[in-house]
């Protein structure tokens, strides 16, 4: 139930750009983007040119960033928020008027505004729900003062004797409950935790960085041992490759003794030690038989 509070209290702080539009013409002011002039056209929400707010006592256009000043006699414009000029402004009953001058007021005059001594509706502004801007000044100033507050003390403060109801619509039991979930607590078991998980991760860096060394000094002495197999057998190819071939000569053919040119075929001949030739076999004559 409390982030339902929490949400809106949060977002009070970009809801605070207002409409300013005039009581008598029902046109929003609007600041040029061109130059400083300002203008009164048909009230447009989405336009960022016609949204102001309340910054202490001045007026700032969210669309230029600049504020609402007093230019001359009687002229308005729009000028840095950081020059030197009228900017303040003073509000009561709808009517505006510049601080530290005389008497006068921001009168609406068709599709311009200008300084007047008028207090009628013409000088009268109001926001887009017909309240009058004063009621916005007061809210932003009651914002800024009680939300710094509501988030760092732990005591409730009462605005109003009689109501219970706050100024951002939450009475004191839910103001309570907001007060509780944002309240401060030792942080020493955060804090230590935290520092526990980065102890851990940092030593499982460690660990995992020097087992990523080993293994890239393991695969480096491996890939060298590989290499100098690699270059050893080609150094032991390349000298084989240097030994020189024997030149190929065939083998002379045997001289054969010359058959003695009276043996006859189907002869065998010996030859003796003695260096005598004779054939094995005698063959006796056909004479003889």
């Amino acid at each position: 139930m409390k982030i339902f509070w929490i949400i809106p209290l949060f977002l009070l702080q970009d809801t605070e750009a207002f409409l300013i539009k005039n009581a008598k013409f029902n046109l929003c002011l609007q600041a040029s983007p061109i130059n400083r002039n300002l203008l009164l056209e048909n009230c447009n929400p989405e336009s960022d040119f016609q949204d102001w707010s309340w910054q202490g006592d001045s007026l700032v256009n969210h669309g230029t960033q600049s504020c609402l000043s007093v230019s001359g006699a009687d002229a308005v414009q729009t000028s840095l928020c950081a020059s030197t000029g009228y900017m303040s402004w003073d509000c009561s009953n709808s009517l505006l008027s510049p601080l530290g001058t005389s008497q006068s007021y921001l009168v609406a005059n068709r599709k311009a505004v200008t300084l007047g001594d008028v207090r009628g509706l013409k000088a009268q502004w109001q926001d887009a729900a017909d309240r009058s801007v004063c009621e916005e000044k007061t809210a932003k100033a009651g914002h800024d003062r009680y939300f710094p507050a509501a988030l760092t003390s732990p005591q409730v403060h009462e605005h109003t004797a009689g109501s219970a109801t706050l100024p951002l619509g939450m009475d004191q039991e839910q103001l309570e409950e907001l007060l509780w979930f944002f309240r401060r607590e030792d942080p020493l078991a955060w804090n230590y935790s935290v520092l526990a998980l980065s102890l851990a991760t940092f030593i499982l860096g460690l660990v995992l960085l020097t087992i990523n060394i080993v293994r890239n000094r393991k695969r480096k002495i491996l890939m060298s041992r590989n290499t100098g197999q690699t270059s050893l057998q080609a150094e032991l190819d390349a000298k084989k490759a240097l030994i020189p071939v024997q030149e190929y000569r065939p083998a002379e053919p045997q001289k054969q003794n010359p058959v003695p040119q009276d043996q006859r075929p189907g002869e065998v001949m010996v030859q003796w030690k003695d260096g005598t030739v004779s054939s094995l076999y005698m063959d006796s004559s056909e004479e003889a038989i």
